[in-house]
């Protein structure tokens, strides 16, 4: 890559391959980056290996294409082969220190924290960037975890060392205070994928995270 690469601002899209699953997601994630997000990251759980592969290389094709990024969940090695521009690890991933060594200082990484004790540690440990959650209840993720709300996300914000990503339960009327709340970017699922129109539902996300 060469040079270390930032997280684009605003909608953060999520592509669950267990959402719509109808969908060809190669077809879901070009339309989403037709309707201004210019950070995806794959989810797929549901789907093996070799098809994932060849999926993340096809979205990430796309991507550079449009300026967009790229990022792999869980799987920092699906993300390394596939050209992906970063991956984001929970807590049974692959330690953030880990995979940095594999992906190299230039990849964007991305760490599930709940609270700020977690974004610091989560920074220690070279992510560059941080999933915050959850800010509401999912329906596309259900965690056991107490949502923080906008109060919560508000006040974590205000002192983080990184950027957040809002995580869970963000839909169009709630972006745009999420926003405000002080994340740099919101994932969405379900209220994007659910859509009938994905690329439209993209552009209504992006111009309320801006408040447009």
């Amino acid at each position: 890559m060469g040079n270390k690469l930032l997280l684009p601002a605003g909608l953060y899209a999520l592509i669950d391959d267990s959402v719509r699953p109808d969908r060809p997601l190669l077809e879901v994630a070009t339309a989403a980056m037709a309707g201004g997000a210019r950070v995806l990251q794959l989810r797929l759980e549901q789907t093996a290996d070799r098809p994932a592969l060849q999926l993340i290389r096809a979205v990430v094709a796309v991507a550079d294409a449009r300026g967009a990024r790229v990022i792999v969940n869980d799987r920092a090695d699906l993300a390394l082969l596939g050209g992906a521009h970063g991956v984001h690890l929970g807590d049974d991933d692959l330690p953030v220190a880990e995979a940095r060594r594999l992906l190299g200082p230039d990849a964007l990484i991305g760490a599930t924290t709940r609270c700020a004790a977690d974004i610091v540690r989560a920074q220690a440990e070279g992510a560059d960037h941080v999933g915050l959650g959850p800010v509401f209840d999912s329906r596309t993720k259900p965690l056991k975890v107490s949502k923080l709300g906008l109060d919560g996300l508000r006040q974590i914000a205000a002192t983080s060392p990184l950027p957040i990503v809002a995580i869970s339960g963000i839909g169009l009327s709630t972006i745009g205070g999420v926003a405000k709340a002080g994340a740099h970017a919101a994932a969405v699922a379900g209220a994007l994928l659910e859509a009938d129109d994905v690329e439209a539902r993209a552009a209504a996300l992006v111009a309320a995270f801006f408040g447009r």
